[in-house]
């Protein structure tokens, strides 16, 4: 992790709630493996030392991150393969605030919270985010 990290700023500090961010930062949760890089199976963490980088991955990332958005990346490597993880984000130059392992493996994820949670889907262009109206799953009111 980068020591120059720019500092979480909340809105509320209220000791009885979450912190939440102000409306115009937004707290991305961006996964390694198939998403800014070649995508690297548990099983052969050694690879990951080597891993391409994929393009305008680092660029996107780093001006969310000079913008005041907070960066998180995750994976489901295993904590044990947090030093060739981190060596590799740090050497390709991504600025972040967390790097968190044992993301449950398989896809097909479904994000339940509390809290705004607006999901999208890397398909293999790492540009700016747009936004356009789909139809998405949601509890049933009573």
């Amino acid at each position: 992790m980068k020591s120059d990290k720019k500092p979480l700023h909340f809105v509320n500090t209220n000791q009885s709630i979450s912190p939440v961010l102000p409306n115009d930062i937004k707290n991305f949760l961006i996964d390694i493996d198939g998403t800014i890089c070649d995508d690297i199976p548990n099983e052969q963490p050694e690879r990951m030392a080597t891993a391409a980088m994929y393009p305008d991955a680092l660029e996107t990332v780093n001006k969310w991150y000079n913008q005041g958005h907070i960066i998180t990346f995750f994976t489901s490597r295993l904590e044990e393969h947090r030093s060739v993880t981190q060596e590799w984000l740090d050497r390709h130059g991504f600025n972040y605030h967390h790097l968190l392992f044992n993301k449950p493996r398989g896809g097909n994820y479904h994000w339940i919270d509390n809290a705004t949670v607006k999901a999208t889907q890397f398909t293999g262009n790492f540009t700016d985010l747009v936004q356009e109206n789909r139809t998405i799953e949601v509890f049933e009111n009573d």
